[in-house]
């Protein structure tokens, strides 16, 4: 037992040794960095327009993880969107950890939200949130994700909401889908109509989402 305990903690300190080091997050950087990432993030409610028609998500006040996640994703076209995929490829890993920070920082203080759903769904969107084991994740406000990787959900845009839900069961698409598998599995089940009532629900959410004009267009 003990030569299998020696055994096991050597090979958790050889797999620490190779994993690299965290970048140190620098929100000032990123703040300097961001010059890309304004002209669709810093608008109030810009929209994109190819390949389909909805509002950018809101980024400011996401975790820095989430956004980091998210990035790469785009990098390795596990979310394919042209512009983020040339964008994210772009970006070093200090450049992202730089821009993570400072977009989770740049909304500012926000009120405190409530740990449980402060807008009672109605009957049908209560059991969609049930079918697609929501709170699980993103948990019970849809706020406070159980892992800072996954997304902060309330008060996004609902057509964003529902580009991103139907980009989990879009295939075959060369400009549009997403293949986490998780998510896959949870969209999977649902009709257009329902992901749409979904949507809407969490977007009348109190979240902590915000997007923050930026000097350059005030």
């Amino acid at each position: 037992m003990k030569k299998l305990l020696r055994t096991l903690l050597t090979g958790s300190a050889l797999v620490a040794a190779a994993l690299p080091a965290a970048q140190a997050q620098d929100a000032k950087a990123g703040e300097k960095k961001a010059a890309m990432c304004i002209g669709c993030h810093g608008i109030p409610g810009y929209q994109s327009s190819f390949p389909e028609v909805y509002k950018v998500p809101m980024i400011s006040g996401q975790s820095p993880q989430y956004i980091i996640s998210a990035l790469n994703a785009y990098a390795k076209g596990e979310r394919k969107f042209p512009t983020m995929h040339s964008i994210a490829i772009s970006l070093s890993e200090q450049d992202k950890a730089d821009l993570a920070a400072y977009y989770a920082s740049n909304g500012g203080e926000t009120a405190k939200l409530p740990e449980q759903l402060s807008v009672q769904p109605s009957a049908q969107a209560a059991e969609l949130l049930k079918k697609g084991n929501c709170v699980s994740c993103h948990g019970a406000n849809l706020s406070k994700p159980i892992d800072p990787s996954y997304p902060k959900l309330a008060g996004q845009h609902a057509d964003y909401l529902y580009h991103a839900l139907k980009s989990y069961q879009t295939q075959k698409n060369p400009q549009v889908g997403r293949s986490n598998p998780i998510m896959m599995g949870m969209a999977a089940p649902f009709t257009r109509d329902e992901l749409l009532t979904l949507s809407d629900y969490i977007a009348s959410l109190p979240g902590e989402l915000k997007t923050v004009t930026q000097p350059h267009f005030r």
